[in-house]
Parts: structure tokens; C-alpha cells; sequence
């Protein structure tokens, strides 16, 4: 029997055992057309009772399907009407995933069907509807969920201006309510402009501003009571909490605004791969490509993420369930965006020059923008120094390379996240380097064997580690 891969329900069932079933597939002889396809298994199981308000059900299929066959049309739910809901198809676990739109009713037998119209990658149907019923359990959700935490703190100061707001709640929301209209943030009254995700597997809010926040001013937060856990119940009271940007003007250039890409460590549009073991601090995501173009990390796959022993974090990638692709379009846009800010800012030191030769070596560098027409070497150790919210841009026109050994390091109050580098060509970080800051790669970054960074990778191709560490700043 195929064993179905461990798959996250909504909520676990409270009382049920789910069972798997088997229906028999012959082995095809070489270059003979494939069979037909058959169900493995189905959670719930067929007969199961007291099955949770807010789960998922799901079929987990003997061979890959066409995701363009598993729809809500073959793919339902009913009781003595249709239940309403959105069908997806996991394909790292071949399977179809049904998540209501709403809460199921209690003591509801239900009704489960599969057709025909479910075919495998060959084209190949079913060979018959596959029907299997269920019944909902009687216990009901009354708790109103709270929020547990801010980022920032309520009457919290000196708050950089390219922040991210996180509201973070006691128990999983409906992401359908966590929207722009339910959490808004206002400076004197009126809107900021900003965008509104829902990072379901920390119970994250974030409002990611469209533009860095103005500094010296006082920012309010609220999250509406128009917000909804999985049973339906509303926030109970308005959450509101206020912050002060940061009063003293910053040296260097304006910070780059990272969108929603700033909730990631590392972000690739064609892959991300490890030589075990590497150690990642932070969310990581790929897209456009598959969870399969993450290569290297055994993961474990949930709905709508997956999880790894080298990730402090959660794995995101562009053909899981909803809400993730979107969230992952959107990060990927703002990643560009975020590149495209650094790259046209006005050219600093060496502007289309090759600044120090194009080589570092022993240098001390304070805040400003650094500007070289070709690629840049580090030699020896450099030294970042500067206050808590001074801000470096490094705009290279070609690659970026950190010699084995060799540290970037900082000094006073500097801090990672208000360093960028925007680079054109690819970016290697050597042996046991040590690396500060925020990569804008237009191509691929690599962080070969002991390399340590505190940063982010956010590339516009492939991040490749080799038993590396990457931990995302604060």
C-alpha cells in the first residue's frame, strides 16, 4: 500500500481514527499505455464519525494526476446540499485536497465523490466514480481568538522606516478575512498605502507598507474585529496599538523597501538546493516553479507549506494550495521591485567607476551608496560602521565574490537588514566566509561550505547552500 505523506488537516479530528484503503493496480509491462488510476486513500476514511468542523478532506491518488482535471466539478462534497468550497491538487503527495469555504455543520453525514473526470498525467480516467461518506462530530468553537503579539510594540520608538507590521493571533485565522480592509495602519488620520497577508502556519498578519514610512512620525495599527478564526468567530474587540519611527535622520540613502519579500530569508524564482546540512533561519519560497525545485532538504509536506530540519521556518513554493501561490506571485514581484529601487538610485562612490579597483580589502565603509560599473572582489576582511539606522547600498554591475575566509563585519550600531547589495551577475560567498546584508540578486547566489550570513538571499534565478548558514535579521 502507498503510504500517504503526512498532510495537515485544518483541525485535527477529535475522536476519529482515519483508515486507509486499497484498491488493487496492476504493474504495466514496459512501453505497454498506463492504467488507469486508483485511490490509495481518503481522509476522513470511509465510515469515519466525529470528524472535525474545519477540516480538509482529501484523496490520495496511485500515480500523478492532471491538475487540470482535479476541480471542484470532480471533486465534491454533500450533504443534503452541496457544501461550498475550493479543490486543490497537492502534487508532491498526488493528492486532491476539498477545503470548505465555511465551517461543516455538526452531527452532518456527508458524502464524498471522485469522478471519473479525474484523469493521470497520461490522460487516463478513473476507471469508476469513487464515493465514500463521513459525519461530522458535535463539538463547536466558541473562542474568540486574541492577538498575542505586535511587531512592533505598542509605544515602541525609533522604529526603522522600512518595516513590516505582524500582528500575530492565539489560534488560525480564516485567511479570507485577513485583508486590507480588516488591518489598516494611518499616520494623523489618514491611510498608508500597503498591502495585507496572512503567513497561516505562524498565525502572522502583515501589513507591508508600498513605500518606506515617513521618519519621526507616529504610526497606529488596527486589526478590526472583522477578522475571523476557522469556526467563524470574530476578533472581540478592535486591536489597536501605535509606534514612532525613528527620530534621529539616518546617513546613507533611503532604505529599500522589501514589500512582502521581506518575509522571507531566502526567495528564488527557479530553485533553491542544500548540501545537507544546512541551517536556515526564516521562511524560504520558490516561484514560479514547483516544491520540487527545492531540492536537498527532505522535506515534509503540509497544505499549503512544508517543513524541513534545516529550516527554522516554513517552505513556501508556487503549485501549493491556495493561499500560497498568490502569496508567493506577490513576493516574487516585490522582490523585482525591490531590485529594480536599489539599481536606479542615484550612483554614490565610484559611480560607474570600478571604487577601490573594484576590490576590498581591509577597507572601513560608512554609510552611503557605493556604485562599481563591474564586479566586485572581497579580499580580505571589510568593516561596515555606522549608527542603528544608517543605511548602505551597494549597486554592482557585474559579480559579487567573497573570498574563503574573508568577513564583512559591523561595527557601532550597523545591522544587516539596512544593508543592500544589488547585484547583476552571480554572488558567491567563499568557504567559511562570514556575509552581512540583504542580496537583490538579478542572477544566482551561492553560499559554499561553512559560509555563514546574516541576511537575506532573495534571487531572481537559483540560491544554492552547501552546509551553510543563513540567518534572516530582525
Amino acid at each position: 500500500m502507498k503510504k500517504m505523506k503526512s498532510m495537515k488537516l485544518v483541525l485535527l479530528l477529535a475522536a476519529a481514527v482515519s483508515v486507509s484503503f486499497v484498491i488493487g493496480c496492476a504493474v504495466p509491462a514496459a512501453n505497454t499505455p498506463l492504467p488507469p488510476p486508483t485511490v490509495d486513500a481518503t481522509v476522513p476514511a470511509d465510515s469515519t464519525a466525529g470528524v472535525g468542523l474545519y477540516d480538509t478532506v482529501n484523496i490520495v491518488f496511485s500515480a500523478a494526476m492532471d491538475p487540470a482535471t482535479i476541480t471542484a466539478a470532480n471533486f465534491t462534497v454533500t450533504g443534503t446540499a452541496p457544501v461550498a468550497g475550493t479543490v486543490d491538487y497537492d502534487d508532491s503527495n498526488n493528492a486532491a485536497i476539498f477545503t470548505p469555504s465555511d465551517p461543516l455543520t455538526v452531527n452532518q453525514n456527508l458524502t464524498a465523490t471522485i469522478t471519473t473526470g479525474a484523469k493521470n498525467v497520461a490522460g487516463t480516467p478513473l476507471a469508476a466514480n469513487v464515493v465514500w461518506h463521513f459525519t461530522t462530530g458535535s463539538t463547536t468553537d466558541v473562542t474568540a481568538p486574541t492577538v498575542t503579539a505586535t511587531v512592533p510594540l505598542n509605544a515602541d520608538t525609533g522604529i526603522a522606516v522600512n518595516s513590516n507590521i505582524v500582528a500575530t493571533f492565539s489560534k488560525s485565522m480564516n485567511s479570507t478575512t485577513i485583508v486590507s480592509a480588516n488591518f489598516t495602519l494611518k499616520t494623523g488620520g489618514n491611510p498608508v498605502s500597503g498591502s495585507v497577508t496572512y503567513d497561516s502556519p505562524n498565525k502572522n498578519a502583515i501589513f507591508n507598507p508600498t513605500a518606506n514610512l515617513l521618519a519621526n512620525t507616529v504610526y497606529t495599527a488596527t486589526v478590526t474585529t472583522g477578522v475571523k478564526d476557522l469556526a467563524g468567530n470574530h476578533l472581540a474587540s478592535n486591536m489597536v496599538w501605535s509606534f514612532t519611527t525613528n527620530a534621529v535622520p539616518a546617513l546613507g540613502p533611503a532604505p529599500v523597501s522589501l514589500g512582502t519579500a521581506g518575509n522571507f530569508a531566502i526567495l528564488a524564482k527557479t530553485g533553491i538546493s542544500t548540501v545537507p546540512l544546512s541551517a536556515i533561519t526564516g521562511d524560504i519560497g520558490v516561484s514560479p516553479v514547483a516544491e520540487s525545485y527545492m531540492t536537498g532538504f527532505s522535506q515534509t509536506n503540509h497544505t499549503g507549506y512544508a517543513t524541513s530540519p534545516q529550516v527554522t521556518g516554513f517552505m513556501y513554493a508556487a503549485n501549493m494550495a491556495a493561499p500560497t501561490p498568490a502569496k508567493m506571485t506577490a513576493a516574487i514581484s516585490d522582490m523585482q521591485t525591490a531590485y529594480t529601487d536599489a539599481a536606479g538610485r542615484t550612483h554614490g562612490t565610484g559611480a560607474n567607476l570600478n571604487f577601490l579597483g573594484g576590490t576590498l580589502n581591509g577597507n572601513t565603509l560608512t554609510p552611503g551608496t557605493y556604485t562599481w560599473g563591474t564586479g566586485v572582489t572581497i579580499t580580505g576582511d571589510i568593516t561596515l560602521s555606522g549608527a542603528a539606522n544608517d543605511v548602505w547600498i551597494f549597486q554592482i554591475a557585474g559579480t559579487l565574490n567573497v573570498n574563503s575566509g574573508k568577513s564583512i563585519t559591523l561595527a557601532g550600531a550597523a545591522q544587516a537588514k539596512n544593508i543592500f547589495w544589488q547585484v547583476s551577475g552571480a554572488v558567491t560567498l567563499g568557504t567559511t566566509s562570514h556575509f552581512n546584508g540583504i542580496l537583490l540578486g538579478k542572477t544566482g547566489i551561492t553560499l559554499q561550505t561553512g559560509a555563514i550570513m546574516t541576511g537575506r538571499a532573495l534571487a531572481q534565478t537559483l540560491v544554492a547552500l552547501q552546509k551553510a548558514t543563513l540567518t534572516r535579521p530582525l
